[in-house]
């Protein structure tokens, strides 16, 4: 056993002070990207006001960012294993810098929707390069472990923190203000992560694909955007057909990698049962995140009357179980099985949504925030697990490809998030409210309240007072109904995949595993090497900054 553990430190150096110091400097990259996912929501009333933007280009001012983020995630990540994941980072973090700067002073809508986009094609770059680098830095897997935690909880952190950022920023400047917040974040990076970030990139780099990355994008960009209209406007025929057509492109780019010598994705990865249910398991985790994040914002804001600052506040307590969440994954694997780790943070997350599920109008804050600082907390404990499963099996030559793989996932789950969970939240909400909604009002009032609980607002804000003062407690009603429904949708579904998880990652190794020694069976993902273990070889990467220690013969 001391020669396995002594072979194990040989072949995985461990990180020093210079390689924690550059994860602090990711760790504020991740916390950036997922608080811009957040932080434009309240500033849209002020966006309207002086822009005056039309409907359909609002609708694109808050979409064309996921969109083109997702869309180009994959890509980005494997064009960051060809020409070094260093270089992708700091290329992406100044056009991340500069479109930040173009949106906070846009002058017309068609500016910031520009902006945006050039945003999600600097986002796109600096997700997967973080995660990658990662896995360059951090070769010991108890340490691997240790910096996936603390990536993983700054990106929940962020995720939940953007509302309260964005309301801190709005009661005190303009609305461009929420942008120009990355400035310093950027500059920063630029400084610190050019002496502290280690350049590394495949040995031998395939030839980048041009036509599985254009692929790729023709897939992604309809199906997101089919998910996203579906939920704000119903299954209607043409966000039914894009979906279609992303999906039908989705399996043609899977057909071709299959067949290809160098493929953009390694699709011999999903041989896998472990990588496999890591992935899906994340998509389920982030697709209940956001899911809850869309009825617990309006909640606090329509239903309690709270201002956007105090309803941000309210996002602390389940930040703040996100990052201890976070920090217990690393500890909680060295003596527990991963999957067991996943499926119980599975069921905690579903506990938090069965107490959202009591939610009524007169529950009051303390029992949505015990919610969702349950939720948040087994949420942050399964992603922290499953991130660290899915980089850990990546071969090290496309650490890169995988790291945008695993972000693309998250981006459909959190789309999914918003279309199932809110398409259940808005089908119960409008039922109920024709069931209940007040005789003798005015048709253009009826049709506002039923399609949306700010609707129902703004016609009960135009009514007469006793008139308007019932149609909102039957709307609030209504909203609580809709969460309740969504709530208990989305704790069967973590019900659920917490028995297929606890079987399909049964053979997941946990740190004492590790060092023992690699699985017998391991996954056939490497180029040019179909049974070569996954978690070793680091010799496949070339890092420009140390030197590599070959692997075993």
């Amino acid at each position: 056993m001391s020669h396995a553990l002594t072979a194990s430190h040989q072949q995985h150096p461990r990180a020093g002070r210079k390689q924690w110091t550059g994860l602090a400097v990711l760790t504020v990259v991740v916390l950036l990207v997922s608080l811009d996912m957040q932080v434009l929501s309240y500033a849209l009333p002020f966006i309207s006001a002086e822009l005056e933007p039309s409907s359909a280009q609002l609708l694109w001012i808050v979409n064309i960012y996921p969109f083109v983020l997702a869309g180009l995630l994959l890509t980005m990540g494997a064009l960051g294993d060809r020409i070094g994941r260093k270089r992708l980072l700091m290329g992406g973090a100044v056009v991340f810098g500069a479109a930040s700067l173009m949106a906070s002073f846009a002058s017309s809508p068609t500016m910031l929707i520009a902006a945006r986009a050039l945003l999600g094609l600097g986002g796109a770059t600096l997700m997967p390069s973080t995660l990658s680098l990662i896995r360059t830095m951090f070769r010991d897997d108890g340490q691997r472990r240790i910096a996936i935690a603390v990536w993983t909880g700054a990106f929940a952190a962020g995720a939940l923190l953007g509302p309260l950022l964005g309301g801190v920023l709005l009661e005190h400047f303009r609305w461009g203000s929420v942008f120009l917040v990355n400035l310093p974040v950027i500059a920063l990076l630029l400084v610190l992560g050019s002496l502290l970030l280690p350049e590394s990139r495949a040995t031998d780099p395939a030839r980048f694909d041009l036509f599985s990355a254009a692929l790729s994008l023709a897939a992604v960009l309809p199906a997101v955007y089919g998910i996203q209209r579906i939920a704000e406007d119903g299954a209607s025929p043409a966000p039914i057909a894009s979906l279609v057509a992303g999906l039908t492109v989705g399996w043609y780019f899977l057909r071709r990698q299959r067949t290809l010598s160098e493929p953009l994705l390694d699709v011999r990865l999903f041989h896998d049962r472990a990588f496999s249910a890591a992935v899906a398991t994340s998509v389920l985790a982030v697709f209940s995140l956001v899911g809850s994040g869309l009825f617990t914002a309006q909640y606090l804001q329509m239903v309690l009357g709270f201002g956007p600052l105090q309803a941000g506040l309210w996002a602390l307590p389940a930040a703040g179980a996100a990052l201890l969440s976070s920090g217990l994954a690393p500890v909680l694997v060295r003596f527990v099985r991963p999957g067991t780790v996943v499926s119980c943070g599975l069921v905690v997350a579903a506990l938090g949504y069965l107490v959202l599920a009591r939610m009524h109008v007169e529950s009051g804050v303390a029992t949505l925030v015990t919610g969702t600082v349950v939720m948040a907390a087994g949420i942050t404990l399964v992603m922290t697990v499953t991130s660290d499963l899915v980089i850990a099996t990546a071969p090290p030559d496309r650490a890169g490809s995988v790291s945008g793989l695993s972000q693309t996932a998250t981006e459909f789950g959190g789309a999914f998030g918003v279309a199932i969970l809110g398409s259940v939240g808005t089908a119960v909400y409008r039922a109920d409210l024709t069931d209940r909604v007040p005789q003798g009002l005015p048709p253009s009032a009826v049709r506002s309240a039923k399609d949306t609980l700010g609707g129902a607002v703004e016609a009960a804000d135009r009514l007469p007072g006793a008139t308007g003062a019932e149609l909102l407690t039957v709307a609030r009603e209504a909203f609580a109904a809709g969460l309740r429904a969504a709530s208990w949708t989305a704790a069967g579904l973590l019900l659920l995949m917490a028995a297929v998880s606890l079987v399909l990652l049964r053979h997941a190794r946990g740190a004492d595993a590790d060092a023992a020694g690699p699985e017998p069976d391991p996954p056939a993902a490497r180029r040019g090497s179909a049974t070569e273990p996954a978690g070793t070889g680091a010799a496949a990467d070339v890092d420009e900054d140390t030197p590599t220690v070959p692997g075993p013969a």
